[in-house]
Formats: C-alpha cells, sequence, structure tokens
C-alpha cells in the first residue's frame, strides 16, 4: 500500500514532532546517549523557537510518560489562574463582549505559565543530561538563526498593523526592519537566546545536574524572568474586548505554583488501554468515544462507520461541555461506565443530530452555562466559530484596533496551521512530540499557548504570556468557571496506548477541538486495519482520509459551535460524502490534506522493533530514527 512517507522502523531510537529540527535535536540528544525524556526536552524547546506562532515558554503542556517498566504517569504543565482571577473582577472591568467572555488575547486571559517547570521537572526526575546539554539547539537556533516555515510569516503578518500599532515589542522581534520572517531567510531571537543563557550562567555554581535544574525552576518563577513576566501582565495590553487591559499575574502567583504528577485516565477496549490527562483536559474525550462504540462496528470508512463516530463525538463533547474542569469534581468513572454509554449509546440514530445533549451520569444533571445553551439553540450553522484555536484580527475589517470581526464558518485552511481567513483573522494552534528509546521509555507530549500572536513579547525575554483562560467560564457554577487557583479545561491532549499493559504506542496532535477527533480516527484505523510491513502501520493510519466536527461550543474565543457540521478532505470518497449528506450532515469538502498533525512512535514488546510515523499534512512534521 502506498503512503507518503514509510513508517520507520529501528532498534535504537525513534522520534516524532511537528517540526523537523525539533525531530533532529531530539534525536541528536538520543544519539548523545541521552534518553527519551532528555531528548523530548532539548526537542520542546526548539519547538519554542521554531514555531512561535504554535507554543512558547510561558505556554503549558500535558506531558504522557512511560518510563521502561514503571507506570504510566501524567505530568500536568498546565497553569492555574493567578488569585486575583475571579468572573467578577471580569465582569467589573466592564469588557462589553456581550456574552462575558475572558478576551481571546492580552495579559487578561494568562494563566500562570506552566510549560517551563513541566520540562524542568521531566529534565530533573527522568533525564540524565544537564540542563545545557538539552538547551543548546534551542539556544543556537535562536541566536544563528533558523529558516522559518511559511507560516511564521503568514502569522506576522496577519497580525502586522497591531504589532505596529500596539504590540510594539513583538514587531521588534518579529518585524525586524519592517519585514516579517520568510522561509530562506535566517530568522533569529537574540533576546530569547539571552534569556537562556543568562539563566545557565545564574545557575551555574548551584551544585549537581538536579541542583542546577531546581535552581533554573527557581529563577523562572522568582528571579529575573518572574520579574519580567510580572512586568508584562501590568502593561495595559490592546485586547479582544477593544480596550487596554493589564492582566492579574502577580509574583505571588508565579512564585505558588509548580507542575506535578497525577495518575492517567485509562480505558480497556478491545485488548488495548488507552491512558489520557483527567478532565482538566479534553483527554477523556476519547475514552467516551471508544466507550460508545457498539461491540461490532461498521467497516472501516465506510458511511456508516464515519456517521457513527460523529454522532458519538457529538455527545462525547456535549459531556465535556457539561462535566469537564478543574472548577468541581468530574464523574469520570461514571462518564466511563458501562451502563450509562449503553444508554447513551441508543441516542445515535441514522440522522444527523443537531441537538448538543449532555448525559446524566449517577443521575447526575448536566450543568450547561449560558452560552453553551444559546449556542445550541442558535440553528445550524449559524454560530461564530473560532477556528479550533485563538482568533486575532488584522485589524482593517474592525471598527477597533484588537478586535476581531465575527467570522463565519471557516474554509477549512491547513489543518492544524495557522491561516489569514477571510475576515482577516488568523489561527494559532499547538504542537507535538513522541519520543521512545532504546530502553524502552517513552513520552507523548503537546506544548502550546504562548503564541506570538496572543500577547506582546515581553521585551527582556523574548516571548509572550499565554491566554489559556479564555477557555474558562465567566459564569458562576459551573465545572469550567475561571476560579482562582484552579487550572483552565484545556484541549492538550496527547495520547498512550498499551497491550496487556505494557506501553505500545505514544501519538498526538494539535488542533484544538479537533485533537481528540483525529487521535481517535487515527488510534482505530492502527487497531482496526490489517497490519503491514511486519507491524503497525502507523504511516498508513496518518495518511488515511480525516474529518472532524464542531458540534459543540468552541473552546477559544468568541466560543461558537456550528450544529450539524462535519469537514472532511477531498480524498474521502464521493459515495461517503453523498451519503452523510442524505443523513442531513452539513458537510464541507476541504482541501485534500487538510485535517489532523498526527505524530507517533511505537515500541513491539516482543521484539523491541521501534516504529515512527508523522503527518505529511503541513509540511514541517518530521519522523526520524534508527
Amino acid at each position: 500500500m502506498f503512503t507518503t512517507r514509510p513508517t520507520l522502523q529501528g532498534t535504537f531510537g525513534m522520534v516524532s514532532s511537528t517540526h523537523w529540527l525539533a525531530s533532529q535535536s531530539a534525536m541528536a540528544v538520543l544519539e548523545d546517549g541521552g534518553n527519551a525524556y532528555d531528548a523530548a526536552v532539548a526537542g520542546a524547546f526548539v519547538l519554542h523557537v521554531v514555531e512561535p506562532h504554535l507554543n512558547g515558554p510561558a505556554g503549558e503542556v500535558p506531558i504522557l510518560l512511560a518510563p521502561a517498566g514503571g507506570e504510566v504517569r501524567v505530568l500536568c504543565g498546565q497553569g492555574v489562574a493567578p488569585a486575583g482571577a475571579s468572573p467578577a473582577h471580569y465582569r467589573g472591568l466592564g469588557l462589553g463582549l456581550g456574552l462575558d467572555l475572558v478576551p481571546g488575547t492580552g495579559p487578561l486571559a494568562a494563566a500562570v505559565p506552566g510549560a517551563f517547570d513541566a520540562w524542568m521537572l521531566l529534565l530533573r526526575d527522568h533525564g540524565t543530561k544537564s540542563l545545557a546539554d538539552v538547551l543548546k539547539y534551542a539556544v543556537g537556533y535562536a541566536e544563528h538563526g533558523h529558516a522559518p516555515v511559511d507560516n511564521v510569516g503568514a502569522t506576522v503578518e496577519s497580525v502586522r498593523e497591531l504589532f505596529e500599532t500596539e504590540w510594539t515589542s513583538s514587531a521588534e522581534v518579529y518585524l525586524p526592519d519592517g519585514e516579517a520572517p520568510r522561509p530562506g531567510r535566517l530568522f533569529r531571537n537574540p533576546a530569547l537566546a539571552a534569556t537562556w543563557r543568562r539563566l545557565l550562567a545564574e545557575t551555574e555554581g548551584a551544585g549537581d545536574r538536579e541542583a542546577r535544574i531546581e535552581a533554573a525552576r527557581e529563577v523562572w518563577r522568582s528571579g529575573f524572568v518572574a520579574e519580567a513576566l510580572v512586568r508584562q501582565s501590568g502593561r495595559p495590553t490592546m485586547d479582544t474586548s477593544g480596550a487596554r487591559h493589564t492582566g492579574t499575574l502577580t509574583a505571588a502567583d508565579l512564585a505558588g505554583w509548580s507542575a506535578g504528577y497525577e495518575a492517567p485516565v485509562t480505558y480497556d477496549w478491545n485488548g488495548w488501554t488507552l491512558a489520557k490527562a483527567g478532565p482538566w483536559s479534553q483527554g477523556p474525550v476519547l475514552l467516551q468515544q471508544l466507550a460508545l462504540l457498539p461491540p461490532e462496528l461498521p467497516a472501516y470508512g465506510s458511511a456508516d462507520y464515519v456517521h457513527l463516530l460523529i454522532e458519538g463525538c457529538k455527545l462525547a463533547m456535549a459531556d465535556r461541555e457539561a462535566w469537564y474542569g478543574d472548577a468541581a469534581e468530574v464523574p469520570v468513572a461514571a462518564l466511563l461506565a458501562d451502563d450509562y454509554n449503553a444508554g447513551r449509546r441508543r441516542l445515535v440514530g441514522e440522522r444527523a443530530s443537531f441537538a448538543l445533549r449532555p448525559g446524566s451520569p449517577g443521575g447526575r444533571t448536566p450543568r450547561l452555562g449560558a452560552h453553551a445553551r444559546g449556542a445550541a439553540t442558535a440553528g445550524p450553522g449559524s454560530s461564530a466559530m473560532g477556528a479550533g484555536e485563538p482568533t486575532v484580527a488584522k485589524l482593517p475589517a474592525s471598527p477597533v484596533p484588537g478586535e476581531p470581526a465575527v467570522t463565519e464558518r471557516p474554509a477549512s485552511p491547513l489543518a492544524g496551521e495557522p491561516a489569514v481567513r477571510a475576515d482577516g483573522s488568523t489561527r494559532g494552534d499547538t504542537c507535538h512530540l513522541d519520543v521512545v528509546d532504546r530502553w524502552g521509555n517513552m513520552v507523548a507530549a503537546t506544548p502550546s499557548g504562548g503564541w506570538l500572536q496572543s500577547n506582546p513579547v515581553v521585551p527582556e525575554l523574548g516571548f509572550p504570556l499565554g491566554t489559556r483562560l479564555q477557555m474558562t467560564w465567566l459564569e458562576e457554577g459551573l465545572p469550567g468557571t475561571l476560579t482562582p487557583g484552579r487550572r483552565p479545561r484545556t484541549t492538550l491532549t496527547p495520547s498512550l496506548a498499551l497491550r496487556d499493559g505494557v506501553p505500545v504506542m505514544a501519538f498526538g496532535t494539535p488542533g484544538g477541538d479537533q485533537q481528540d477527533q483525529w487521535s481517535l480516527h487515527f488510534f482505530l484505523a492502527v487497531a482496526l486495519r490489517h497490519p503491514v510491513r511486519g507491524g503497525l502501520d502507523l504511516q498508513g493510519a496518518i495518511d488515511a482520509p480525516n474529518w472532524h466536527n464542531d458540534s459543540f461550543p468552541g473552546s477559544f474565543h468568541p466560543r461558537g459551535m456550528l450544529p450539524g457540521s462535519v469537514t472532511v478532505e477531498s480524498r474521502m470518497p464521493a459515495d461517503v460524502v453523498a451519503d452523510l449528506r442524505d443523513r442531513g450532515h452539513d458537510v464541507t469538502v476541504g482541501d485534500a490534506w487538510s485535517e489532523g498533525r498526527l505524530c507517533v512512535v511505537a515500541r513491539d514488546p516482543e521484539t523491541g522493533v521501534l516504529s515512527a510515523a508523522a503527518n505529511p499534512r503541513g509540511m514541517q512534521g518530521y519522523a526520524v530514527g534508527r
């Protein structure tokens, strides 16, 4: 069977990520004797440099790790809402957002940064290399330059006027001499390189490897990095409300938070065990979709099969809206229980549903906010969408600088990549990174946030704050209500798959609300199709035609939904598309290679053979290994 690339196989190590420089940097660490965790940290910091429109050091990251012979753990790099970030505070600002939404950009949307501390914990507890060893690749690309992909420059151009008139510190980095980054010309970020060099210099005399990593964490939380982040939060900044606001992040918020470990949520299906982060992410959505599947599935790729997965996704996403969050207890066990899902499964009919239908696990009453109820009753195809990731206005079409125009249904740009849309706004996205080493250590991580288009660059540091609080609600009493000291319910959702209790596959994708749709479709393609080439057909599963739906409230400002919508790649068979439309689905046919940016690594525990594959969509993700 033809695939766009081979499924790589070897025995030494495998890396797959959303950018070839991150993949190769991580592989260089493996070649230098490092393990999967050393390699993942090195690759992650390179992603901050080469995909600044998709992630940054002040963003967030959930990490799933499976030490050889050990238990799967979740390392939570999602920071919490600052102590001053309450619904009352935001409503008191008179944001004028109509539905009391947290702005999609600016310091009001900034949670306590989580990514840096999570990577430091991973390196300290599971790595073997020094901080200097893993940072040198990112420092080199920031200091000496790298040839950027098209979408870095496209993103900068889409917010050029905002940078030139309001976020001038961003213009200094991303519009030097007035020109945006472009392929074929080296792009540098000397401020970021200087930040890491200063951090290494200040921690050099702290002691052994672990002590220097601990010292770096302290510099981030209470040293020069923390001081610069707090100063930036206090600078009045134009955001999507059309006004300038300061944030709520304080020195105490930074000093008081740490990344931490927790147990994964798991579900057993047909001999597989899937491990995900908890309901502070959308991770259990993939598990709920599996739990909703009937014992006998329709033929893979058929209209019956696609319809079944679309309708099951709608039910799982409705439960996400009603039950997931960090502000209240989430009944995860009840949501995954057999009897609950047997009842939910009966809601899937022959026709497409246009309703938002959360369930009542254990007899509990679902808690849908006013915004979700309004979006669900607005009518098919009528709600504004944020295109799956944060939106920022280009400004010409907007009456107020920084305010996005209303977005109609997205035209399915290259999924997982920023693209300037018809309304002048831009979509951001996320990164992904998977590593497996020759000892069997495995890691999956989905870094995101701190996008260059989400907040001004902190001039002293070379990177911006994040905006993850836009995923919270200002309405009281919801599981996702903005709550000081609690995490926003994120879309970030890496996956680990086990067979007979042994980790065999790490995978994930960028894509906001689409992540656990594309990941499910990939996983089922691996699990249901006949293996080829002596092992799992990872590349074939990635290459298979993909799709997503938006029949639930989006996670990003302006939090819209499109009831009944389905977007498919044009490679999906025409008879399947026609059948879906006959069933009532509102189908948009997108580009042939426009849905998903999956990465995967795998290990056969019987033979020790390692495998990897990466997504051709986006034209920048690569797997490497030997």
